[in-house]
Parts: structure tokens; sequence; C-alpha cells
């Protein structure tokens, strides 16, 4: 296992190559001059603002050639140096401290509650086959899968503030300042994006489940006399969660890019809200920080998702 890691962790440095590259040619053909909107920003006038926006281009380096660009960031963000924000004229790091763990933090408490949600009742209904149980199940599955994410956000706020006269805190307090005033206002976006998450692992769970547990070696539980729920839950289950693993690590990676409509509904600071934000200014840097992290997060989360295989399928062997 431990060289198919190391394999896996080399493999990492041509698609972080290609990534730095795609990244920065497409926002090098992206509309608009970041020294532009800087110039106008500044209010110069007419005359005076060509002036400026080439001494403001010269200042962040934008009239070097392009290859020489790219080299440059990609050497110093090789050693953790990412530059500066164009707009905030602050350490691009500062930035990603402030939004990533919120962003964390989102992603992780919605995995865990579609998860927790999901999982179980795709087991129930798959267990019940063709029962009441196993058709409201799928009904509500089907229903998560037919709302979009945007509408279900709104419904939730709509509920919250018409039916229990609740608002959720406006002002964002961070887990570790207010960690009450933190899950209150935390847990409505995860909720909101879990209900159109586990809407498929639930699907997936069940569609698993159906096939392992006619599988013979639950037969032969079974016949061993073990009880039902050992039977599911530790043999037949067990095989069954490898497609809803590399599921979950899939949209484990996409939320830690941020959910935008919920951070935006929900007044959320993450990566997602800063990250357009960033492309809207032209705020290279920054923009250019987000996609490399994201791809990394991706390709880590891949990573072990691959290594739990082999703890839940003893039988896979890395080569």
């Amino acid at each position: 296992m431990l060289r198919y890691a190391v394999r896996r962790l080399w493999l990492f440095v041509p698609t972080i190559f290609g990534v730095t590259v795609l990244i920065f040619g497409m926002m090098r053909l992206v509309p608009g001059d970041i020294a532009e909107i800087l110039a106008v920003e500044v209010g110069q006038t007419t005359f005076q603002r060509e002036e400026v926006t080439q001494k403001i281009r010269r200042d962040l380096g934008l009239d070097r050639p392009l290859a020489v660009q790219y080299v440059d960031w990609v050497a110093k963000a090789a050693v953790g140096d990412f530059g500066y924000s164009y707009w905030e004229k602050r350490p691009v790091v500062e930035i990603i401290g402030e939004r990533l763990p919120v962003s964390l933090e989102l992603a992780a408490l919605t995995i865990l509650i579609a998860t927790l949600f999901a999982v179980p009742l795709g087991v129930i209904s798959a267990v019940k086959q063709n029962t009441l149980t196993d058709h409201l199940v799928r009904l509500i599955s089907i229903s998560g899968l037919s709302v979009p994410l945007f509408l279900t956000g709104i419904l939730i706020l709509y509920f919250l503030i018409r039916l229990f006269h609740y608002m959720p805190p406006l002002e964002f307090s961070r887990l570790l300042d207010n960690p009450l005033a933190n899950l209150q206002q935390m847990i409505w976006p995860a909720l909101a994006t879990a209900i159109y998450i586990s809407a498929p692992i639930t699907r997936l769970t069940r569609s698993q489940m159906l096939d392992v547990i006619r599988e013979d070696y639950v037969r032969t539980a079974r016949s061993k006399g073990l009880k039902e729920s050992v039977v599911i839950y530790r043999h037949a289950l067990r095989n069954a969660l490898l497609p809803v693993v590399t599921f979950v690590g899939w949209w484990g990676g996409r939320l830690l890019g941020g959910v935008v409509v919920m951070e935006v509904i929900f007044g959320i600071p993450g990566m997602g809200t800063r990250l357009i934000y960033s492309v809207g200014y032209r705020d290279y840097p920054v923009v250019q920080t987000i996609v490399l992290l994201m791809a990394l997060i991706f390709l880590i989360i891949n990573l072990i998702v691959d290594l739990l295989y082999g703890w839940l399928d003893p039988r896979i062997r890395y080569e």
C-alpha cells in the first residue's frame, strides 16, 4: 500500500502542472484588464488613465511575457508564496486562511449529515424491497433529486422565517469564536446541501445492497445462524459501500471549492463566493491559488478513497 500511495503522489506532479497551465492561460483569456479596472477605481481622467494603466501593469509585472509570468508564479507557489491580491493589497495566504476553514467546516458538516441520513435509508430500502417503506424511501430520494439546490436553500430559509419566526444569524461567527452561533448559521446550508446530496447516495446504496445481499457469502453468513443485522451491516454493507465512498469523496472535493448558491443565500464567507468575486475583478493571484488548492484537495481525497478500498474490501491488493 505504501508503494502504491507513493506512486500516486508522484502522479500529482503532472496533474498539478496541467492545472496551473490551464488556469493561468484561461485567466489571461478572460476579457478585461485588472490594470484598467484599478485605474478606473482611482478616478483618473480619460487622458491620464492610459498612463496610470501602464504604470499599474508595470508594478504588477503584467507587462512581462506570459511565459515569464507563469514561471515566476509557479516558482513562488512551490515554496508557499502565492503573492498579493491585486484588489485587496494583502497576501493571498491570508485570504485563503480566512475562507478555507469555513468551506472545510461546511463540507464536513454536509457530508456527515448526508451520509448519516442516506446510507441507512438505502440499506432499509434494499432490505425491504418492494414494500411500502421501499416505495416511500424511493419517493423521498426522487424528490431530493428533482428539487434544485438553490430552491432547497430558499425553502428552508422561508419556512424558518414563516413558520418558526426564526432567522439565522446574519453576522457570520467563526467556530472558535462562538461555536453556538456558528452552528446556528452553518447547519442550515449544510442541511440544504445534504438533502440534495443524500438523494443519489440513497439510490446508490440501495442498488449496491440489492446486488450484494444476493451473493453467496451473504447466504452463507445467514446459514451460519448470524443475526440479520450482523449479516446486513457487517458483511453486506461493507462491500456495498465501495461505490458510495467514491461518490461521497467526489462530492467532498466539490464542496471544498464552495457551494456558491448556499454561501450567497445564507451569507457564508467561503471559498466559492471569494472565487466568483476574484474572477469578476480579474484578481489573478487569488483565482489561481484557489483553483490550484481545489485541484490538490481533489487529488488527495481521491487517494484517500482509493486507500479506503483496501480496508473495506480485503480482497483488493495494491501493487
